[in-house]
């Protein structure tokens, strides 16, 4: 979240308590704030610095009667190792800074020259992602989600892959970041939603019954004014039915402007597209507001199911989270399966369908076809008993 001008004083006044009376706090522009430490000792205490920052800024902000959370990264350079001047000591933070964003926000990090070349090769994939939808270089992969019930194709999950010409195949998390910032996410993001769509007219005109479609959407998607219109506008365009989609979006979206998300899952609710929540667990999310949104599907994280078979606290985690989903009239898909272990608990605790690596690894479109081949085979067969029954 971007403090707005009205938050920006609370930041402030926060930001002042964890520094002493000679350090200087300054505001550089929209949500940036450079801080400078006088005459300190050695480079730890910096760290400290940085983590009672983190530490105050994680604490909730209230508005106008509502609490808001905010997100942080810390980028610290340290006069004169990391440059003798002010510009370019404040270049260093940047970078160091950036550097904090990519893994994963609220911690810090410190320049060094290795993250200085991180940096330039960051800017030169941020170039070169924005004529790789000009150049068609995106491609979209599926992995299959299967039920737990006959063990058959439930649906798929598209995920995004970029096929770069000088770099192979790039993977997401290497990308996903940069369209964020820099807004590509945007039409990326419109581009994965009408391929999809595309596919699945593919898959129906060869004459299979086609599975739901997860699609996920980033925040910077899911906040975006013209999301609802735009989705409209695309399942018209390739006459796709809306029953054929999901969107899947974290926990992590669901606090901020709690009404607008309402708003915003209630039309997609009411044009028939089912809504999930992924990664669910590990996000921010109330269970009092949980309720309130018109919510089709939990996707219980990989962190848990990971080591479901020998830790208790995880077990019991997925066990709570199951056991709430239904009691909510939700279904509950498990992701990042590997073993047959962890399957057969997850089975044990009733959970409705399954995703990872045991089943399958994400796969090109053809590759789903086997799937589905499969399916049709099995529901062929239930005709054939069926026809016997009745005659």
């Amino acid at each position: 979240m971007c403090p707005s001008k009205g938050d920006n004083s609370k930041v402030t006044k926060r930001l002042l308590d964890c520094v002493r009376a000679e350090d200087t706090v300054a505001r550089q522009g929209g949500d940036e704030f450079i801080i400078v430490l006088n005459s300190i000792g050695k480079s730890i205490d910096a760290a400290k610095v940085a983590q009672k920052i983190l530490d105050t800024l994680e604490l909730p902000f209230c508005i106008n009667g509502n609490e808001f959370f905010i997100g942080s990264s810390i980028g610290i350079a340290v006069f004169p190792n990391d440059g003798s001047d002010a510009e370019t000591l404040l270049k260093n933070s940047d970078v160091a800074m950036y550097h904090a964003k990519e893994n994963g926000r609220s911690n810090f990090q410190f320049y060094t020259e290795g993250l200085n070349k991180s940096f330039h090769e960051r800017q030169a994939l941020s170039l070169d992602l924005r004529y790789a939808l000009a150049r068609d270089e995106f491609v979209l992969y599926y992995q299959p989600l299967f039920s737990g019930v006959d063990n058959q194709l439930y649906g798929v999950e598209a995920l995004i892959r970029w096929q770069h010409p000088e770099r192979d195949m790039v993977a997401p998390d290497k990308f996903i970041s940069l369209a964020e910032e820099t807004g590509l996410i945007i039409p990326i993001g419109e581009w994965v939603i009408e391929t999809a769509c595309k596919q699945i007219n593919a898959w129906q005109a060869q004459g299979y019954c086609v599975p739901r479609v997860a699609i996920n959407l980033s925040a910077r998607q899911f906040q975006d004014n013209k999301l609802v219109s735009n989705i409209s506008r695309i399942l018209k365009k390739t006459g796709v039915e809306s029953k054929y989609i999901a969107l899947e979006i974290t926990e992590s979206m669901l606090v901020d402007n709690i009404e607008r998300v309402i708003e915003t899952l209630s039309h997609l609710n009411e044009m028939g597209i089912h809504i999930s929540i992924d990664d669910f667990g590990t996000g921010y999310s109330s269970l009092s507001y949980l309720k309130q949104f018109p919510i089709n599907t939990l996707k219980i994280d990989r962190s848990f199911v990971r080591d479901i078979v020998v830790d208790k606290s995880d077990y019991a985690i997925v066990s709570a989270i199951i056991a709430m989903a239904h009691s909510l009239e939700m279904e509950v898909v498990a992701e990042g399966i590997e073993t047959e272990e962890q399957l057969n608990i997850l089975l044990r605790q009733k959970c409705n369908y399954f995703q990872g690596y045991y089943f399958s690894k994400p796969v090109i479109a053809s590759g789903v076809e086997r799937f589905l081949r499969k399916k049709a085979q099995c529901v062929n067969k239930l005709k054939v008993i069926h026809s016997k029954i009745r005659s």
